[in-house]
């Protein structure tokens, strides 16, 4: 089966890009087509979105964490037993880091690399002709990202709608489609953006409203007809993070939820056996298992039934003194002494590591890392380099006595001094790892 496939952009977060896809999506999947979605750059929310719209594994593609050859093997994958890839654009289309061609994060990379042409999502409350000013923009930025069509979202009335899309498509671009403004179409947001798909309380509704109104606003014929063949080069998976171990113990609860859907694609395809548990129901890592994984998630909001899982407590101990224990962001959090929740209070931790964080005293901290690793860790070995995403609001407020885990550098390669913490088998990080640098 040759997949096709096209880019859903916009000009900045917040235009509802998010929304259509998740229409898009499941409206194509009504009609029988085998489609996937994708997100460009390091967004881990959002593929679970696609996942529940589409039934099959959503993916990142981030063309500045991962190698060519990575991206190239992950598209394939993707690409397989599929008939449509629909790939969201982060932000807006062009938005990346300055740096190295082609490998900015931006979903105009993916665009120039394999053809793709894109569907412009924009949002015209406010505005009316003046939407064609920006199209017009957008369309003559970069001759090699193809501007397909547009979808206006937020549209107020018919007569709203006609001012714009007669001023769109008098500049020689189509209008796809017209969305009406409606509240009820808008995901729920909370500190790192979206609601995560598995704690949407009513995903399923939502879901089938937006292909409800994306079949009704949408011409998803020509939308098809415009999705370009995907033509990958070879590709291979060497800058994957690699399994860090045979037998897994993942921590995967409401707490603990920000894994890299690629990642485990990954591991799994070595053969590797996930073997999940639950610090909030007070369930410890499995002491069969060779390596146990915290991720990144929302420990914030659940600390205090962290700090009372006793069996959890004991177990992942018993568990850390003889065998690896990584945690990141959220994890690595829970890893050290103690936690400050956003009311203050401060909640007794695992103090398998020496630092102490805070949410409280909140601090965005947003960017690319590259990470040169100090010692050998479920990461890697000792001098080699991973390339990640740090995305969290919490503060170190006592770093601790143990030794860092490693050099860390933005995504321009400035450098940002030593980061993380290690003592033991236990190692962790604020960022989280996308691929082998």
């Amino acid at each position: 089966m040759t997949a096709r496939g096209i880019i859903v952009g916009a000009p900045r977060s917040g235009s509802g890009k998010t929304s259509v896809t998740i229409g898009l999506l499941r409206a194509f999947a009504r009609r029988g087509v085998a489609v996937r979605g994708a997100k460009s750059g390091p967004d881990y929310i959002d593929p679970g979105f696609h996942a529940a719209a589409t039934r099959r594994p959503g993916i990142n593609l981030d063309s500045w964490a991962m190698a060519p050859e990575l991206l190239a093997a992950l598209l394939a994958e993707t690409a397989q037993a599929a008939e449509l890839v629909v790939l969201e654009s982060a932000m807006g289309l062009f938005d990346g880091i300055p740096g190295e061609k082609g490998r900015s994060g931006a979903a105009a990379d993916l665009a120039r690399l394999y053809r793709l042409p894109s569907l412009l999502v924009l949002d015209v409350s406010g505005q009316s002709q003046t939407a064609a000013a920006v199209a017009k923009g957008f369309v003559a930025y970069d001759l090699d990202v193809r501007i397909a069509g547009v979808i206006l979202n937020r549209v107020a009335s018919e007569r709203h709608r006609r001012l714009a899309a007669d001023a769109i498509e008098a500049i020689g671009l189509p209008v796809l489609g017209s969305i009406a403004r409606d509240p009820d179409l808008a995901l729920p947001e909370r500190h790192l953006g979206l609601v995560q798909a598995s704690e949407h309380a009513a995903i399923e509704s939502f879901i089938e409203k937006m292909a409800d109104t994306v079949e009704k606003s949408v011409d998803l014929d020509r939308i098809l007809a415009l999705a370009a063949p995907i033509e990958v080069g070879a590709g291979d998976d060497a800058h994957a993070l690699p399994p860090p171990g045979q037998r897994i113990a993942l921590a995967e609860d409401a707490a603990f939820t920000f894994l890299y859907p690629h990642h485990l694609a990954h591991w799994k395809k070595a053969g590797v056996e996930i073997v999940p548990f639950s610090p909030l129901n007070d369930e410890p890592p499995s002491q069969d298992c060779d390596v146990c994984w915290l991720p990144g998630g929302y420990p914030e909001l659940h600390a205090g039934k962290l700090a009372a899982a006793e069996n959890f407590r004991a177990g992942l101990a018993r568990f850390a003194s003889e065998r690896p224990v990584h945690g990141e962001c959220g994890g690595y959090m829970v890893l050290g002494e103690t936690l400050e929740d956003a009311d203050g209070a401060t909640h007794r931790m695992l103090g398998l590591l020496s630092h102490s964080t805070s949410f409280a005293q909140r601090k965005m901290n947003l960017g690319y890392r590259r990470a040169t690793l100090k010692a050998p860790c479920p990461l890697g070995r000792a001098g080699e380099t991973v390339r990640g995403h740090e995305f969290h609001y919490s503060r170190m407020i006592a770093p601790g006595s143990d030794s860092p885990l490693a050099e860390l550098a933005d995504g321009q390669g400035n450098q940002l001094g030593l980061s993380g913490s290690r003592r033991g088998h236990v190692s962790g990080t604020f960022f989280h790892a996308i691929a082998r640098g």
